[in-house]
């Protein structure tokens, strides 16, 4: 049998078929009737030779194997395309259900920086990469495994805050809806309640002008409903806007039912009492660190029945700089005293709006409607004034 890998190295050298057919390794041996060798052997080439050398693809078969056999080695490309993916996939799943799956590692600012930051590494690796491919088979699949290992992590941190914390699903931020012109914002999501009371929580801090503020329309509502006890009043800092806002601290009040009527609602306050600017207050439950996590930008924040959420302030803060601490320490005193007693003029003027929109969340939760809210006037029942029954009932018109 002719060899023709001899042939063919022959040939590349210059070597004539008539050399080449005399060459022993080459082992041509043809019939004494077939003339010239050499013209023998370059016939026989042509007709079957050629058919035996290997084809330009099984040529390049090997470099193929070598250059996937490259691709598959952990370079930064194919680290940027598993990585891309995986974050992506978690991204969007923290984004769409900042709780569970966003409460570990919040969607919004860290996984969108992770995110920047793996394509930016994947962009600069597919600009300096010289040899092989910028997209491959090897690389689909790894693509592939990306966004496999993203929804087992995603999912399995959700599975993880949902069956061990038992926290809550929220809805993205995006979801929400306007309360009429309240500043409240709707969350489609079930009730946050314990014992069938709706949860009211305040996330604040003390050092906070617009949480001093608004801590008034907090206590008022509170105190339409229950029996508070265990007030205690300050100033935000006075360095801060407003130069010491009054404010009632609303994480030592005590709630007990009113005029024999069982507990209302289920207070809860995070507030940070250090007096420290920037120290934010600790949560105390997977369900208050999934609201703040979902829905506040920082301090003040509230939410009621889990089902409407504020972020920021009720009450302008500036409103209440003729009672701050530059204009004597009875400022806080004196505005317990006027928001108690509702007294028109005075810093009941800047609380009582949203301490109404408080009231009527509150009896909406409740089961109140604007049938049913009348009720709560009654000296017997929780002794609402005329002015308050009127407005609050107007507001809960507007929001059932």
């Amino acid at each position: 049998m002719v060899d023709w890998d001899r042939v063919q190295e022959l040939r590349s050298k210059g070597w004539d078929w008539g050399d080449i057919a005399k060459d022993p390794k080459v082992e041509f041996h043809p019939d004494a009737s077939a003339g010239n060798p050499g013209r023998a052997l370059r016939a026989l080439y042509h007709r079957t030779g050629r058919r035996a050398q290997p084809s330009a693809a099984q040529e390049a078969s090997p470099k193929r194997a070598r250059k996937e056999e490259t691709e598959r080695k952990w370079t930064l490309t194919r680290f940027g395309w598993l990585f891309v993916p995986l974050v992506a996939v978690w991204f969007a799943l923290a984004y769409a259900a900042p709780s569970p799956v966003g409460l570990l590692v919040p969607a919004i600012p860290y996984l969108a920086l992770a995110l920047a930051g793996v394509a930016l590494v994947l962009i600069y690796a597919l600009w300096r990469k010289t040899e092989g491919p910028r997209w491959s088979a090897v690389y689909r699949k790894t693509v592939v495994s990306g966004v496999v290992v993203g929804l087992v992590v995603a999912g399995g941190v959700g599975l993880i805050g949902v069956l061990v914390f038992g926290c809550p699903y929220l809805p993205p931020s995006s979801s929400l809806s306007n309360v009429e012109n309240s500043g409240w914002k709707a969350v489609p999501t079930s009730a946050w309640q314990t014992n069938g009371m709706p949860a009211v929580f305040f996330y604040g801090a003390t050092w906070c002008p617009f949480c001093a503020a608004s801590s008034w329309a907090v206590y008022k509502a509170l105190t339409d409903y229950a029996t508070v006890g265990n007030v205690h009043t300050t100033f935000s800092a006075v360095g801060d806007i407003g130069g010491g806002i009054p404010e009632v601290v609303l994480a030592g009040l005590s709630i007990t039912p009113k005029n024999g009527h069982g507990p209302a609602v289920d207070f809860q306050a995070a507030e940070d009492a250090s007096g420290v600017e920037g120290n934010l207050p600790a949560t105390a439950s997977c369900y208050q660190s999934a609201y703040v996590t979902a829905y506040a930008s920082g301090v003040p924040f509230y939410a009621i029945n889990g089902q409407v959420v504020h972020p920021g302030t009720l009450v302008d803060p500036y409103c209440l700089t003729p009672w701050n601490h530059a204009n004597g320490t009875g400022g806080p005193t004196t505005v317990l005293n006027d928001v108690n007693s509702e007294t028109a003029g005075t810093p009941w003027t800047c609380v009582q709006a949203q301490a109404w929109w408080v009231m009527a969340f509150i009896a909406k939760y409740l089961g109140y409607n604007v049938n049913t809210v009348s009720t709560l006037g009654g000296s017997s029942d929780y002794g609402w004034s005329s002015a308050t029954l009127s407005q609050v009932t107007n507001d809960l018109s507007s929001i059932t």
